[in-house]
């Protein structure tokens, strides 16, 4: 492994083929929940990896039972509470949709557990997703209080179309596996024990293809990811100027409490 990955202390690295990189996010025993080390690490990983003229394919999972469960309670306090901590994750955050999106290399995604916050945002723009049958993917935003940033404006609509991507992203319903395949948000679905060896066979695909082809395909067909994107900026802003109001608050406080929310009734929009 090239020294380039030796700093990262949340995810993990190795070489399951000699030009496929796989990336875990860890956390144990808190099914890879996103801390703020994890945060800033999945939002520049992909420029040391376009960077990686060994690397021609990458693959994305999480370890354990998980594959991402959503952001660490810590983390969203201090984003309501701090107002320098909110700027610095909110470019984080812009930086990991379009450093996915404009990374050269192609991206397999492999989701078993829980999907949810900044992993699911990588899973779903891989340009290969995979989940497990019983993966349970869930854009937990406006249950947090937020409004549905991070990727979800950007490419949900496209995966599955206006009208389940508001269901999902309004309601904040689960979609197992299964169901994400069915509606097309994600590419493919296949039981939990063959997750590991579908996303290796896809990315040795990949790795052992035309790269120039296979690159170029990629970067063209990622400008509909493109030309969304003063929808994503805004729906990411939206999000943060949230964390600044009583719902993210009570939203948060409800998460750690283990209840209903009781959000305020009246918006002054």
């Amino acid at each position: 492994m090239t020294d380039r990955y030796a700093a990262y202390q949340r995810l993990v690295f190795d070489r399951p083929h000699p030009r496929v990189l796989r990336v875990t996010m860890s956390r144990p025993g808190r099914l890879n929940a996103t801390d703020e080390i994890m945060h800033r690490e999945l939002a520049e990983v992909w420029r040391d990896i376009d960077a990686d003229t060994s690397v021609n394919a990458v693959i994305l999972t999480g370890e354990g039972k998980a594959f991402s469960a959503g952001g660490d309670f810590e983390m969203v306090q201090h984003i309501i509470d701090d107002f320098p901590a909110r700027a610095r994750i909110w470019k984080e955050a812009r930086d990991l949709v379009y450093n996915v999106i404009n990374c050269s290399k192609p991206i397999v995604s492999a989701m078993r557990g829980p999907a949810v916050g900044a992993g699911l945002v990588a899973g779903l723009l891989a340009d290969v997703s995979i989940a497990a049958k019983e993966a349970r993917i869930i854009d937990g935003h406006t249950r947090l209080g937020v409004a549905a940033g991070d990727h979800s404006a950007i490419v949900w609509p496209l995966l599955c179309g206006m009208a389940r991507a508001k269901y999902y992203l309004l309601l904040c319903d689960a979609v197992s596996g299964a169901e994400a395949e069915r509606i097309g948000l994600v590419s493919l679905a296949v039981e939990d024990d063959a997750l590991d060896a579908k996303a290796l066979e896809i990315a040795t695909r990949l790795a052992e293809g035309a790269q120039s082809a296979i690159r170029w395909t990629k970067y063209a067909l990622n400008n509909w990811f493109r030309l969304a994107g003063p929808t994503f900026d805004t729906s990411l802003a939206l999000e943060f100027l949230g964390f600044t109001g009583p719902d993210a608050s009570e939203g948060l406080a409800s998460h750690r409490e283990k209840r209903k929310p009781a959000f305020t009734p009246d918006c002054p929009l």
